[in-house]
């Protein structure tokens, strides 16, 4: 059911598409099958797997987040725009209509977020002996000799067993990546992008299945018809909720492998975005003089009289001393570059500069 599901999404098959095939294969099954025979009766059963999502209204200008404390709240508290639309598509100008019979109408939210929870996703990865086998790969069976083959090699990786013993201790605490752009999920390239899908990446498989669309988690599903700048923060709520639980209190799972149970902790290492996307996640501007979110305050830039923009000439710091390109004054900016690399700010160094700021 779950890849006739998935079969039906990725071809763009409609309910009637579905119901159709289901019913070729229920001519080919022998009397007394359980099969069910519509996609709807189908929809029952992949329920019971617990991986659903939540609908989360969100305010029409991304100021909050319907739920607690505002789930039963009709405008947001910031803007005072309204939650729900008209029959027209228009938002209701009043908290709420009613039908000629009396009754309340069903109302339409104006803007919807689609969460899927992380928690029963990471527990379902432990429920087959073969993948909570495979969750163990980095401890188990990486080979250290020194070449890069996985994120368990990365430098950012070891800070981590050296920093938080305990989380390291237990190769089943799940070690994650989080990639988000804005996309057209039905092709329409004639017009901006309708969603802003986030997708998590469990690096404790190995390298041939961590990467492969099965193991790919839909963390949730943003609705905008523009970039939602840095309001992402509000819908990012849900999800970053969920994974200071996990690191912090951790969830009972049951472990195939073993047959009993544990406490199953996860961490976020790193984001994958390209740079119109980095500033959505991070808040750092790619424009400008100080673009480079590596370089930060010591951005090499240069502006183009003519292109009316900033360019930034100072790449060649990052060569070794003794490059021939350093010297090579025709081909760059007519300088010989002498200087060495920036160090990038930590992470206490970020924070301190964001506490700084003025409210």
């Amino acid at each position: 059911m779950v890849k006739l599901f998935q079969l039906e999404c990725m071809l763009g098959w409609s309910n009637e598409n579905a119901d159709q095939t289901l019913s070729l294969i229920l001519d080919a099954l022998p009397l007394g099958h359980c099969i069910p025979d519509t996609i709807k009766k189908a929809q029952k059963i992949t329920r019971d797997l617990g991986l659903s999502y939540v609908k989360i209204d969100a305010c029409l200008n991304d100021y909050v987040l319907f739920h607690e404390p505002l789930a039963d709240s009709d405008t947001c508290p910031i803007c005072e725009e309204s939650r729900w639309k008209n029959d027209d598509g228009n938002i209701m100008d009043e908290a709420t209509e009613y039908s000629e019979s009396g009754g309340s109408k069903k109302r339409t939210p104006c803007k919807v977020l689609r969460y899927f929870p992380l928690i029963p996703r990471f527990q379902r990865l432990y429920m087959s002996e073969e993948t909570s086998s495979s969750m163990r790969w980095p401890k188990e069976q990486l080979v250290n000799d020194g070449k890069m083959r996985h994120p368990a090699d990365s430098l950012a990786w070891k800070h981590i067993d050296e920093r938080y013993e305990n989380f390291s201790s237990d190769p089943r605490n799940v070690r994650l990546g989080l990639t988000s752009d804005g996309c057209n999920p039905f092709g329409m390239v004639n017009v901006n992008c309708t969603c802003w899908p986030m997708i998590l990446i469990p690096y404790n498989l190995p390298p041939w299945l961590c990467m492969k669309q099965p193991y790919w988690m839909m963390s949730m599903l943003i609705p905008e018809h523009r970039s939602p700048g840095q309001n992402i923060d509000v819908y990012l709520q849900p999800m970053i909720d969920e994974l200071n639980d996990l690191w912090v209190k951790g969830v009972l799972t049951w472990d195939e492998k073993e047959k009993k149970n544990f406490t199953l902790h996860a961490l976020l290492l790193w984001t994958i975005n390209d740079f119109p996307a980095y500033v959505v996640l991070s808040g750092w501007s790619t424009k400008g003089k100080f673009a480079c979110p590596y370089c930060h305050r010591d951005t090499d830039y240069l502006w183009l009289k003519y292109g009316s923009k900033h360019c930034y000439m100072g790449h060649r710091r990052f060569l070794p001393k003794n490059h021939k390109w350093r010297r090579n004054k025709r081909s760059f900016n007519n300088k010989v570059q002498t200087r060495e690399a920036p160090t990038p700010l930590t992470g206490e160094q970020v924070l301190q500069e964001f506490e700084s700021l003025s409210k």
